[in-house]
């Protein structure tokens, strides 16, 4: 649309069903590419991806032309079905159920790509669930225990 000018930056975090470890670093990189086709084939702009064998956290400068929920629900769904046809598994793959979306200014992007691109080294220190959790107290956001990316018991 003419006159519209925006500057939206959202850092996407969302798990494996189950917070199961099964992102492999053999495939790792092709599903990262393959997320990255999408966000761009929607018009976004992809500025950093990376995870860890549970999760993975995605910084996209958002064009508002499609929705948060939108574009995450064919980022799930599109790789879920990659991953699958690929059988990169032996089961079924699929991504928990939701995800956490964390807006930013673009003075604070440089600290974000950082910290996405040092998942590795991050995650030795704290876990999946306890990283979110920080993540929703910064930005004071009510959540429910009972509903933070459960684990296969």
């Amino acid at each position: 649309m003419a006159n519209t000018y925006t500057q939206i930056h959202i850092h996407f975090v969302f798990a494996v069903k189950y917070r199961q470890a099964i992102i492999k670093n053999e495939w790792k990189d092709e599903l990262y590419k393959y997320i990255s086709g999408i966000i761009k084939n929607n018009n976004h702009k992809l500025l950093a991806i990376n995870g860890v064998s549970d999760h993975i956290h995605i910084l996209v400068g958002i064009r508002p032309v499609q929705s948060i929920s939108d574009l995450m629900k064919l980022v799930k769904q599109n790789s879920s079905k990659w991953i699958n046809e690929s059988k990169f598994v032996n089961y079924h793959f699929e991504w928990q159920e939701g995800y956490g979306a964390f807006s930013y200014s673009k003075s604070q992007l440089k600290a974000v790509i950082n910290y996405i691109q040092q998942q590795e080294l991050h995650h030795k220190k704290k876990t999946f669930k306890e990283e979110y959790i920080d993540f929703l107290e910064k930005f004071e956001i009510n959540y429910d225990e009972k509903f933070i990316f459960k684990e296969l018991i």
